[in-house]
């Protein structure tokens, strides 16, 4: 009963559990009580103009931002500013930036190894085969052992989630990963990024890319002015946005 008891409780508890999260830079206040639970295996977009605290939001969940004020948890590991509860969180989400930020003078195959080898103590033979499944998983397994700028945008992208993915995160942060490329690269990347959806990635993506959000999203995220403004399902949120600030968003960037 006990065991049945415990299992019931860790499929319940969310991935993700942001409370009152409050956040200044300097006079700036940057996040506004926000307030945000994500299931396991939920597919979340935020959305809404710049300035708005989308990346600071996602910043805030791996600590790369810190938050004055209120609770954040994930996968019932809350952050607390410890060193060692930080640790363990951040090989638990693994995050995918505007930029590759790959280390130029490393094959990919080596920009992807690192991590796995420093942090969970793989071995070099280990970490590789993590690696080159992942970078088959993200279609540039043929690229392994070039240097990064011997690739595409996109294919960097690809590489950069690969890295991501050696680390076998339970949750992906992507902060407007496309926003870097050119258009025709985009395609690639938002396509590497729907089949980590349906495979049940729990994601927490920043994006304007509103085609995706519609294909992918289990939610969408507004926010304005470091708040959340309005939360629906895709559907509803296209459609029938319920506050004038999201229309007017809707309206300027669907154009």
């Amino acid at each position: 009963m006990t065991d049945q008891t415990t299992t019931s409780q860790a499929s319940a508890r969310p991935a993700i559990s942001m409370r009152g999260i409050n956040k200044w830079y300097g006079e700036y206040h940057a996040l506004r009580d926000v307030n945000l639970t994500v299931a396991a295996g939920e597919r979340i977009v935020i959305c809404g103009p710049s300035g708005s605290g989308k990346s600071t939001t996602i910043r805030c969940i791996n600590q790369l931002e810190t938050h004055e004020s209120g609770s954040i948890s994930v996968n019932g590991i809350e952050l607390g500013g410890k060193g060692q509860r930080l640790d363990e969180i951040r090989r638990e989400v693994g995050m995918v930036f505007q930029h590759f930020n790959l280390f130029p003078h490393l094959t990919i195959l080596e920009n992807c190894t690192i991590a796995p080898m420093t942090v969970k103590k793989m071995s070099r033979k280990e970490a590789e085969e993590v690696a080159r499944h992942y970078l088959d998983r993200v279609r540039i397994g043929h690229l392994a052992d070039r240097f990064p700028s011997q690739l595409s945008g996109g294919q960097q992208q690809r590489a950069a989630i690969s890295r991501s993915l050696c680390m076998q995160p339970k949750v992906m942060l992507f902060d407007e990963p496309t926003s870097a490329l050119d258009p025709e690269t985009v395609g690639e990347v938002l396509d590497t990024m729907i089949s980590l959806a349906q495979d049940g990635m729990t994601m927490l993506v920043v994006t304007h890319e509103m085609g995706f959000a519609r294909k992918v999203a289990d939610r969408v995220i507004f926010m304005d002015h470091g708040a959340i403004c309005e939360e629906a399902k895709p559907e509803e949120f296209f459609t029938a946005p319920k506050s004038e600030r999201a229309a007017a968003f809707l309206s300027q960037i669907m154009h």
